[in-house]
C-alpha cells in the first residue's frame, strides 16, 4: 500500500497568508473610509473647517438600505439615488458568497477579521476557544436566520412608492451619520452589549458571525448555490482530525466527502492544516476536472467580483448619494433627533 504523502508546511501556509493580506487591506480601508466620513460629518457640526467629500464607501455598512434599493431597483428599473453604493456593495457580496462561498465573510468582512483577531486572543489567554454544546448551538445558530427573516419581511412589505419614500425622509438621508453616532455616542446599555459579543468572540470563535450576523446568514443561502466547495479524499486521508478542529464554522470536515453547509465561508484553513497530500481542497466545478482551486485564484476572483462590481457602479455614475450640502447642514447637526419614520408616515406614502 503507497505511503499517503504529507504536505511541507510553507504549502500549508500559503492560503491564509494571502488571506490574511487580503483581510488586512479590507481592514484598513474601512478605518480609512470611516475616518473620513468622521471628519465630514464633524464639518457639518462645526467641529472643524476640514473640507472633504463623503465617502461612498462607508454605505457597505447600510446592509439594510442595500437591501431596500435592491427591492425599489426591481421594481422600478432605476438605481435609487441615495444610498445606491450600498446596493452595489450588497450585489457585490452576494455575487462574491455565490461564485466563491462566504468569501466575503472570511476574506473581507472586517468584523469577520476582528472575530477571528479576537478569537486568537482567547487562544493565548486560556490555550484553546469553547465550543457551545450541540443541543445549544444548533437553536442559536437560528438567531442569525430569524434576524434576516425580520428584514426580508419588513423590506418585502413595502411597496417602490414606500421604499423612495423612506429613503428620501430625514432619516434615511442620513443613516450613516445615524449609524456613527450609535458608536459615538453609546450609552451603558450599548456598551454592555459591545462587551458581551467582544467577551463571546473570545470566548468562541466567530460568535457573532456565526449566531447574530444577518448578513452572513443571508449570504449563506446565496452559497449554497456555489460551484466551489471543500473536498475531501478519503484515500489520502490519515484521519488526524486537524481540518475539523481548525474549522472556524466547527463542521466535521474529517467526516465528510464534500462540504456544501451554508456555514463554510470558503476559509480554506482546513485545507491549510491538512498534513496529507492531496487529502483536502477547495474544488472548481466539474467543467474543469474537479482540479483543485489554487489560493491564488481564489484571491484573484475575490478582488475581480469586487473590484468589477464596485468598478462598473463608478464608472456608470451610480456610487454616489447625490444630497445637497444645504440639507446635511441641516440634518446632521441634529441627527439624533431624526426619528425612524413609522407605517402611514407621510415621507412613506
Amino acid at each position: 500500500m503507497p505511503k499517503k504523502k504529507l504536505v511541507r508546511r510553507q504549502d500549508r501556509d500559503y492560503s491564509q497568508q494571502l488571506r490574511h493580506l487580503f483581510q488586512g487591506v479590507f481592514l484598513a480601508l474601512n478605518l480609512y473610509l470611516g475616518t473620513l466620513f468622521y471628519f465630514w460629518v464633524r464639518q457639518f457640526e462645526g467641529g472643524t473647517h476640514l473640507m472633504t467629500s463623503r465617502p461612498p464607501g462607508v454605505e457597505g455598512w447600510l446592509p439594510i438600505a442595500g437591501m431596500m434599493n435592491f427591492k425599489y431597483w426591481l421594481l422600478t428599473g432605476n438605481v435609487p439615488p441615495v444610498h445606491p453604493a450600498a446596493m452595489f456593495l450588497l450585489i457585490t457580496f452576494v455575487s462574491m458568497a455565490f461564485l466563491l462561498r462566504k468569501a466575503f465573510c472570511s476574506w473581507l468582512c472586517p468584523i469577520g477579521t476582528l472575530s477571528e483577531m479576537l478569537a486568537t486572543l482567547g487562544r493565548k489567554i486560556f490555550r484553546r476557544n469553547f465550543v457551545i454544546t450541540k443541543w445549544v448551538d444548533i437553536p442559536l445558530r437560528g438567531l442569525k436566520y430569524l434576524l434576516l427573516g425580520f428584514f426580508v419581511y419588513a423590506v418585502s412589505s413595502m411597496s417602490a412608492r414606500a421604499l423612495g419614500g423612506f429613503m428620501h425622509s430625514p432619516y434615511g438621508l442620513i443613516a450613516d451619520v445615524k449609524m456613527l453616532n450609535f458608536f459615538r455616542h453609546l450609552d451603558r446599555t450599548g456598551l454592555i452589549v459591545i462587551g458581551i459579543l467582544v467577551l463571546g468572540s473570545i470566548l468562541v470563535k466567530n460568535f457573532w458571525c456565526r449566531y447574530l450576523c444577518p448578513y452572513g446568514a443571508l449570504l449563506g443561502f446565496a452559497s449554497l448555490l456555489s460551484p466551489l466547495h471543500i473536498r475531501r479524499t478519503p484515500s489520502a486521508c490519515i484521519d488526524c482530525g486537524k481540518c475539523a478542529k481548525a474549522c472556524p464554522a466547527n463542521l466535521p470536515v474529517d467526516k465528510l466527502i464534500t462540504i456544501k453547509s451554508a456555514e463554510c465561508t470558503g476559509c480554506m484553513e482546513c485545507v491549510a492544516i491538512c498534513p496529507a497530500q492531496g487529502a483536502l481542497a477547495m474544488h472548481a466545478p466539474n467543467v474543469v476536472r474537479r482540479k483543485p482551486l489554487p489560493a491564488w485564484l481564489m484571491a484573484a476572483a475575490v478582488a475581480v467580483v469586487f473590484c468589477g462590481i464596485v468598478g462598473y457602479a463608478k464608472a456608470s455614475h451610480h456610487w454616489k448619494t447625490f444630497v445637497p450640502d444645504h440639507i446635511y447642514r441641516v440634518l446632521v447637526p441634529s441627527a439624533d433627533e431624526v426619528s425612524h419614520p413609522m407605517p402611514g408616515d407621510e415621507a412613506l406614502k
